[in-house]
């Protein structure tokens, strides 16, 4: 490998994933090791058996520290553009039931620790990641975000897992634009620090992010927003004038505020919210919304009549009996436009349950749909195929059926279902699969 052209290995090393087989290079020739400290990417991940053995009796004594080894192999790089630094998803899914861990040996937004280094490499990072240990690092509130601020004024792309954070000493960062934080600890003066200090965001990801009472993101730049709130707030508000695409998930909050004129692609998995208020959405195509309570959300909505592609799915709630059920009728009037539809399991029955008992008061046609994608549940297999032909019925433009049998489902009565269903219309494409909660959809057919 040394006869190699330099420009060649280098290349070579800078593929290599784990940096810990970058620093076995580094043993095996002069060449190879001289031509590592020009590696631009590094990426270094303790592993669960490397943890196991720091702990164990017979071998901790002879494992190098996992801080140490990043420390060693960090330093004197010459141009570092990436950095990543972690625990493996092993070692994340641990929690106190497990383990009560009170050292600090992988407490990785650990300050001291990250000034260790990072003042030598800051000048070329463009990306940081540090996936923290929560065990380690859940009662220890750190001050990181300060720390990045002082000494990383070209990064580009910043992401924090798993840590107590404390906004505390943050200074601008106009150059950053992707900021993910996931879960994480913070407080709302946190956040109103994170408006101010990262004005140029436009892409923000919140995840699992708890200890939010009233949290308010308002972010001119912004484009992509993910916000998963962990915890119940008293109200959220989102403000952000260039936002196309918004995924929220929420516990029910009292109060939720939308001011997003250019959303185009929106997410949403909600309880029921009390006060619920979004300004008009011209430019929304693309609609996922999973609540309780389909009907009621919907029609907080100033308008949804531009979406082209939808999909619906309600949870069960200890309400739900007072709720108005999701029919065909009430699909129609929401979505006159919409091309594609995608039903999940409950929002299914839903409809099957309203078309069962005659809730339908009036031919409606759905003239704009090509597409519905349905997830089955198959209590009634006589009533799930008179709604079906009811569909083929008002959706007389339909060229593309997809049905899903839950993998619960008997099956010889899976088959005799697929084969009364196909034989109702020969003009549109029929697709078979499977679903299980839990599990990926597994296709079966692509067409008969």
């Amino acid at each position: 490998m040394e006869d190699l052209p330099p420009p060649l290995i280098l290349d070579i090393l800078s593929r290599l994933h784990d940096a810990f087989d970058l620093a076995r290079c580094r043993l095996t020739s002069k060449t190879l090791n001289s031509l590592s400290y020009e590696v631009k990417f590094v990426n270094l991940f303790c592993s669960y058996d490397r943890y196991l053995k720091s702990r164990s009796e017979e071998t901790k004594y002879s494992i190098t520290p996992f801080k140490t080894i990043f420390s060693n192999l960090i330093s004197n790089m010459k141009s570092v553009e990436s950095v990543c630094i972690g625990v493996e998803k092993e070692l994340v899914g641990l929690s106190y039931d497990d383990l009560d861990d009170e050292s600090d040996d992988l407490y990785l937004t650990d300050v001291a620790f990250v000034e260790e280094w990072l003042p030598r490499v800051c000048g070329g990072l463009r990306s940081l990641a540090v996936l923290d240990f929560w065990m380690q690092s859940c009662w220890r509130k750190s001050e990181i975000l300060a720390l990045i601020s002082s000494h990383c004024h070209h990064l580009l792309d910043l992401e924090i897992k798993n840590a107590w954070l404390s906004m505390d000493g943050l200074k601008p960062m106009p150059a950053l634009t992707t900021l993910t934080l996931e879960f994480i600890r913070l407080e709302d003066e946190d956040l109103k620090n994170v408006n101010n200090c990262f004005p140029s965001l436009q892409v923000l990801n919140l995840i699992g992010v708890g200890g939010l009472k009233e949290p308010r993101i308002s972010l001119l730049q912004l484009k992509i927003c993910h916000w998963s709130v962990s915890n119940a707030p008293l109200s959220l508000a989102v403000y952000a004038p260039n936002l196309i695409d918004l995924k929220l998930k929420c516990v029910k909050p009292k109060s939720l505020v939308l001011e997003t004129p250019l959303l185009s692609d929106f997410h949403l998995e909600i309880d029921n919210t009390g006060n619920f208020k979004v300004v008009e959405l011209p430019e929304l195509k693309n609609l996922r919304i999973e609540s309780p309570n389909l009907c009621g959300l919907l029609e907080m909505f100033p308008n949804v009549r531009t979406v082209k592609h939808v999909m619906l799915d309600t949870m069960k709630h200890g309400e739900e009996d007072d709720m108005l059920k999701f029919s065909f009728e009430a699909l129609a009037d929401f979505f006159p436009k919409v091309k594609s539809i995608r039903l999940g399991p409950e929002a299914w029955s839903e409809m099957e349950t309203c078309f069962r008992v005659g809730c339908y008061r009036r031919a409606i046609e759905m003239r704009t749909v090509k597409e519905i994608v349905a997830h089955l549940v198959l209590c009634d297999s006589e009533v799930t195929v008179a709604f079906i032909s009811f569909l083929l019925e008002k959706c007389t433009n339909l060229s593309d059926m997809a049905l899903l049998i839950n993998r619960g489902v008997d099956s010889k009565v899976a088959s005799n279902f697929i084969s009364r269903c196909t034989a109702l219309s020969s003009r549109v494409r029929w697709r078979w699969g499977m679903w299980k909660e839990g599990t990926k959809d597994c296709w079966i057919s692509d067409g008969i």
